[in-house]
């Protein structure tokens, strides 16, 4: 684990592995590296404390991960960092290599791993973000086959090993009666929404580097498109899940900046490590398009912020009205709560109590989980990874169609909005979705 003594490892990494360790799926050595001064005893330290603070310490299960826990500390850039890494794998067979460090890295982290011998027989796991464009993604990617193949390389995005993602899945495959309408005849519109009530966390100098576009644009909402707007993969596997995710984003143009609302939320310039006049987006707003048989004609809208009223990742599938919808205020439609909480709902209409002949709507729940249900998404992905299914990683071709996608809007192709915090972004966004009556605003979980 390249990283060992950051920030990712202290508030996922290490209540991954102690859940791994419990549910009998960590038995193996996991080596530490980093570049801190530290003793393989600060390490355990570090680990108690974010058990302690993010993941619930048990103590037994702790004590198995500090028994298998070794350090080495040394400089990236060092080939003698890699020569105790060689050192201590041994005759380890398949090790896999996590890389919960910069994206600046990655390039020569990997060419180490090569020239060490480190990667004979291995895997290893990149974490987000791809590339900050298309060519460097595709450089990224070339650099990564000088050393493994394809099928050794796990892009980990964790929103794919959330529960209530994969659910998406589930719910379109597994249910004889979505089938027939899922399409252009039946859908008017799609609508996914990623706001959160907080801003950056302090972590300026990072987000100055990416900005909502290619946070969560760019990755994980384009992969809720894809899952929505797939065809059926020939069977429950990797390839064949990868392969139809591809072939959508093969059918999305390139978004146009017409179709794009960038915005900054007020307040942002006194974050720290933020530029006095930094043009980076808190907030994206973007409509595409899918020319495919199945969706042609149906716009897909997608925004994410920061400072917005409520925490939600939600998804709205708004259906066509039926002949009488003159008389109805709304249609039918799907609504998939992917976070913080799980739940699938459809909307209907029915009879309003009364003498008169009066619709009214109502939620139908058919599902309602608490965050807490289910394996965490960095738990699901490492046990994964080290077990070789790729089902939840992101090939490729997918990680390059996506970055062509937003290719033309990404950096200052845009004009900047500010918005007040606690609202819904800045009222530009609204045009986007001005002829499908506007934004379905999610509301706060109950």
């Amino acid at each position: 684990m390249f990283g060992a003594s950051g920030d990712l490892a202290y508030q996922q990494i290490f209540p991954a592995l102690q859940q791994m360790i419990l549910r009998g799926n960590l038995n193996v050595p996991v080596i530490g590296v980093a570049k801190s001064g530290w003793t393989l005893e600060q390490l355990r330290a570090r680990a108690r404390e974010s058990l302690t603070q993010h993941g619930g310490l048990n103590e037994e299960a702790f004590s198995k991960l500090i028994a298998q826990l070794q350090y080495i500390d040394g400089a990236y850039e060092d080939p003698a960092t890699f020569e105790s890494l060689r050192q201590a794998l041994g005759d380890a067979q398949l090790p896999t290599h996590y890389l919960a460090i910069p994206p600046s890295l990655f390039g020569a982290v990997v060419e180490s791993l090569g020239k060490s011998r480190c990667a004979r027989n291995a895997r290893v796991i990149v974490e987000k973000p791809f590339g900050r464009d298309l060519d460097s993604a595709r450089k990224l990617n070339e650099t990564l086959h000088t050393v493994f193949p394809e099928s050794a390389i796990f892009r980990i995005d964790h929103f794919l090993g959330k529960e209530a993602v994969e659910n998406l899945y589930f719910f379109r495959f597994y249910n004889t009666f979505l089938e027939p309408i899922w399409n252009r005849n039946y859908v008017e519109s799609v609508q996914i929404t990623m706001a959160e009530t907080f801003g950056i966390k302090g972590r300026g100098h990072v987000y100055e580097e990416t900005g909502a576009i290619r946070d969560v644009v760019q990755n994980h909402l384009l992969q809720v498109v894809a899952l929505l707007a797939m065809e059926p993969p020939t069977g429950l596997h990797a390839e064949a899940l990868h392969d139809e995710q591809a072939k959508v984003f093969e059918m999305i143009p390139p978004i146009e900046a017409a179709n794009t609302v960038r915005g900054q939320f007020l307040g942002y310039h006194d974050e720290p490590g933020v530029a006095a006049d930094s043009t980076v987006e808190t907030f994206a707003a973007v409509r595409l398009q899918i020319d495919s048989w199945r969706w042609q004609g149906v716009p897909f809208l997608i925004r994410a912020g920061k400072c917005l009223p409520v925490d939600a990742t939600e998804v709205l599938v708004r259906l066509k009205k039926p002949p009488v919808g003159k008389l109805i205020p709304e249609g039918n439609y799907f609504r998939f709560r992917l976070g913080p909480e799980l739940a699938l709902s459809l909307g209907a209409q029915v009879k309003l109590p009364g003498p008169e002949l009066v619709s009214m709507p109502v939620e139908l729940s058919a599902v309602r989980r608490d965050r807490t249900e289910g394996m965490a998404a960095y738990e699901r992905l490492l046990t994964d990874a080290m077990r070789g299914d790729a089902m939840l990683f992101v090939r490729e071709d997918a990680v390059e169609e996506a970055w062509k996608m937003v290719d033309p809007v990404v950096g200052q192709a845009t004009p900047l909005h500010i918005y007040s915090p606690g609202s819904w972004g800045p009222p530009e966004a609204e045009r986007l979705a001005q002829d499908i009556g506007g934004w379905d605003n999610p509301r706060a979980a109950s």
